[in-house]
């Protein structure tokens, strides 16, 4: 069974809280504006992600009524790459 939605966030927030705080310990502004980029690039990335998986592993008749589609999901993924 693949780990919640919330859980894969909430393991990729404290990832990088923990190296913001870290960089903020030592006042290093440039380092915490980074990671907070970082973070805002790959939470966007992870939910592209895990919104193909829910669409990849959801039953044909419970995809074709909600969800997102999963081939605008491919697309989104192809224009953030492409950046």
């Amino acid at each position: 069974m693949p780990r919640s939605r919330d859980r894969i966030l909430a393991n990729l927030e404290s990832i990088y809280r923990e190296a913001y705080d870290r960089a903020r310990a030592t006042k290093d502004e440039h380092r915490m504006a980074d990671l907070d980029a970082a973070f805002q690039r790959e939470q966007l990335l992870l939910e592209v992600l895990l919104d193909i998986r829910d669409a990849v592993s959801a039953k044909p008749a419970e995809a074709a009524r909600s969800g997102p589609d999963p081939i605008t999901a491919l697309q989104t993924v192809s224009k953030i790459i492409k950046r």
